[in-house]
């Protein structure tokens, strides 16, 4: 098994600058600011927030006025805060308490859930590995695990301490994958498509995974060169991100990066690539990523919602695509398509020639 660094015990050694590896290339260092002063300006563009508490009215012009409100903002944006999304408050409550209390246990406690991606063993506690040309780190931890549908999850892999963790992500998990349904429902009335289509196109109830992972982000001694996440795109259907009201979240859009406010008791949802393929283009994926900071440790809980692997093709849906909005995606499962973001990853860190110290 790979010894891996943890971020946590890095922050914690009272080192006054990070490793070389952590640092991000030259061009990115530019665009990463104070994320406390960014969280504060009123101009430029912020993130939309999203009432769902009409989204499924009986009086059909209030509804509509839900589902064309809910569809500009994954067409323009791609990501929003959800309010009155029907997951309870103190539900939500529960889960944060339970991973703070998870990684506020010690590193060797955490150690003994401890993942090992080399052998594909991919649920458990983790840190990032250097995987590409660059060698780049990401700052920080994470605990990841499959939490829906019940029958595919391994609760041995699920942490023991704090006794709640169990009880209060599996409930959480039932209200998401409701809250998914909704969601696909509505997008799909939002394309002129049957209500239940795009839900089928991803697995439906007995296919659709569901899978957390708790991003944990250090105290970083030197913010302004690192990333808690780098960007990216999620290649999920949806993603629905809880986090502990520090801010992080940065979202590319319209040429610029833009700090995502943090919204008392909402949901941050992203539209993944999944749907950006099955509305060939029409719902947006962004570009996003995540800042960390001196003073105060940020925790979110990502839960992506990932059609299977390999028994679904994706590909723009028929009513999509026309002689003048031809498919802007090739045929491929879910898994290929993350092979392809792998490879042409990799690809593009070759062609940038390595500089020596």
């Amino acid at each position: 098994m790979v010894e891996v660094e943890r971020v946590e015990n890095l922050a914690n050694s009272g080192i006054k600058s990070i490793p070389k590896e952590y640092i991000r290339p030259k061009e990115e260092l530019e665009s990463i600011n104070d994320v406390f002063q960014e969280e504060k300006k009123e101009d430029g563009p912020q993130v939309p927030t999203i009432d769902l508490q009409n989204i499924e009215s009986e009086d059909e012009t209030i509804r509509e006025q839900c589902i064309e409100e809910l569809k500009k903002a994954a067409m323009d944006w791609g990501v929003m805060h959800l309010i009155n999304h029907g997951v309870p408050v103190d539900l939500m409550e529960r889960v944060k308490k339970a991973g703070e209390e998870f990684f506020g246990l010690p590193v060797e406690e955490k150690e003994k859930y401890a993942n090992d991606q080399a052998t594909g063993k991919i649920q458990g506690y983790g840190s990032k590995l250097a995987n590409n040309a660059s060698g780049q780190l990401e700052w920080e931890d994470y605990f990841f695990h499959l939490v829906y549908p019940e029958d595919k999850r391994d609760l041995s892999l699920w942490p023991k301490t704090p006794s709640d963790y169990v009880e209060a992500t599996s409930e959480y998990a039932k209200y998401l994958r409701l809250l998914a349904t909704k969601v696909f429902k509505a997008l799909s009335v939002g394309l002129g498509l049957e209500p239940d289509r795009l839900e089928k196109e991803v697995g439906g109830l007995e296919e659709l995974l569901l899978q957390m992972k708790i991003n944990y982000y250090p105290k970083c001694p030197q913010p302004e060169l690192a990333l808690g996440v780098e960007a990216h795109t999620d290649v999920s259907a949806l993603t629905f991100i809880l986090h502990n009201m520090v801010p992080g979240l940065q979202l590319f859009y319209e040429g610029k990066w833009v700090i995502a406010k943090c919204v008392p008791d909402s949901i941050v949802m992203h539209i993944g690539d999944t749907l950006e393929i099955l509305s060939n283009g029409k719902f947006k994926s962004i570009l996003h990523r995540g800042l960390v900071n001196k003073e105060k440790v940020r925790i979110s809980w990502a839960v992506f919602c990932e059609p299977p692997k390999d028994k679904i093709v994706l590909k723009p849906l028929p009513e999509m695509v026309s002689a003048e909005t031809p498919a802007k995606f090739p045929p491929r499962t879910f898994a290929q398509h993350i092979e392809h973001k792998l490879f042409r990853r990799n690809e593009q860190e070759e062609l940038v020639p390595e500089t020596k110290d």
